[in-house]
């Protein structure tokens, strides 16, 4: 018997992909020289109604593995060897692909007559043209990593029983909060003093820093809170209901001053990445977000509407799409970026999104039907005879949340 169906993982993945999407359609157009002044803030405004992306999906990611192997400790070499065919391979194939399509429209690559192989290898370490794919990198250190948090987590979990003085469900929250103290404290670290610091250190450890955001040392929060989820899923619905009116209120104050922040700190081109994802107050933003989201999905469980079923579907095929929809803006961007589109930057962003959005899950889609799905978009073709579809955590996504999708978070060019 599979483990019971967990519907609003799905639809929540499903609408971080849209926030993904949405994001990174606003920074195409958002910096360009032609915006005026009421399309930059109104993206703006839209751009800090998406910064739950990329931890929700970590979040999520710790929910799938803890969800799965919550009974026992994986056994490590098959473990890590089909995360491997399920998601390294796909990346590396995709890595591949943007970097070919952005080469094969450039001039130079035909009359240089060399590949850059050089250039490709740095690729798999810093993805620059697959913008996107550094997500995949950091993910995975946590897949490698899993059986050390596995452990972590049992340990702690054996010593909580053990309190008497209080319950396991408040001794949880406390560490809750001490770790998001501790993580806070770190978004301080990453945001107003580790560029000096890299700027005074020597190699390897200026690079470490510079590329902060590539690490897992930067999000392991949002991974261990996904732990906290799935051990005690049902204390998890009820505590995100009944703190909804909180979050929807932090979310409000939080909304404003980060919308105010940007405004302030941003010269004659706004400057977004103010609102880093490696910043106290965003953290502060997502947590909101994160929290406010799951509630509403609570309380529309149960229920069966067109929407709903909509986010499960944009669920399923979000990891796939997720891995193309960069490559749909490049296609979009090559036709719009010779226009000059004053007064109209708004409207084609949200074109741009519900355009790149509806392609990409409809390759996703599209590509998981074919052989070799696997090493594509991370699922499994549907066999004949009722055989299951496999997804990224060997359970049929039909039944079960599959992959994760992410979002760029760097300290440098975050929206690039």
């Amino acid at each position: 018997m599979g483990k019971p169906r967990i519907e609003e993982w799905t639809q929540l993945r499903g609408i971080a992909f849209l926030a993904i999407v949405m994001q990174h359609n606003i920074a195409e157009y958002i910096y360009r020289s032609d915006i005026e002044q009421p399309d930059s803030i109104m993206l703006t405004m839209i751009y800090h109604l998406t910064r739950f992306g990329t931890p929700t999906f970590v979040f999520l990611s710790g929910v799938m593995l803890f969800y799965h192997h919550r009974q026992a400790k994986p056994e490590y070499t098959r473990f890590i060897r089909k995360r491997f065919g399920d998601i390294y391979i796909p990346f590396v194939l995709w890595t591949l692909i943007y970097w070919l399509s952005v080469r094969i429209f450039t001039p130079e690559f035909w009359s240089s007559g060399t590949l850059d192989l050089r250039s490709l290898i740095r690729e798999l370490f810093i993805p620059q043209t697959g913008y996107h794919l550094w997500f995949v990198i950091m993910i995975f250190q946590f897949y490698v990593l899993f059986p050390l948090f596995w452990i972590g987590v049992q340990l702690v979990y054996r010593q909580i029983i053990k309190i008497t003085r209080i319950t396991p469900t408040r001794s949880v929250l406390f560490l809750v909060l001490i770790a998001a103290g501790i993580y806070g404290l770190l978004m301080k670290w990453s945001y107003y003093d580790m560029g000096g610091w890299a700027a005074s250190l020597s190699q390897p450890w200026s690079t470490l820093l510079e590329y902060r955001s590539y690490s897992w040392v930067m999000y392991w929060f949002y991974f261990l809170l996904g732990a906290v989820c799935a051990w005690a899923v049902d204390t998890w619905r009820n505590w995100s209901v009944r703190a909804l009116p909180w979050m929807v209120s932090i979310f409000i104050g939080m909304y404003i001053w980060l919308g105010y922040d940007v405004l302030r700190g941003s010269g004659d081109v706004v400057n977004l990445n103010i609102s880093t994802y490696l910043k106290p107050t965003t953290f502060i933003i997502i947590m909101a977000q994160m929290f406010m989201l799951y509630g509403f999905l609570i309380l529309l469980r149960g229920k069966t509407t067109k929407f709903l079923n909509l986010l499960t579907w944009i669920g399923r095929y979000s990891f796939g799409g997720y891995l193309v929809h960069a490559l749909i803006i490049y296609a979009i961007a090559y036709f719009t970026r010779p226009l000059q589109l004053g007064g109209w930057h708004l409207p084609i962003t949200l074109l741009s999104f519900l355009v790149t959005a509806a392609i990409a899950l409809a390759i996703s889609c599209g590509l998981s039907r074919l052989p070799g799905s696997r090493y594509t978009v991370g699922l499994q073709r549907k066999r004949k005879h009722n055989s299951p579809v496999h997804g990224l955590d060997g359970m049929d996504p039909r039944r079960t949340p599959g992959p994760v999708t992410p979002v760029r978070a760097s300290h440098s060019r975050e929206t690039s």
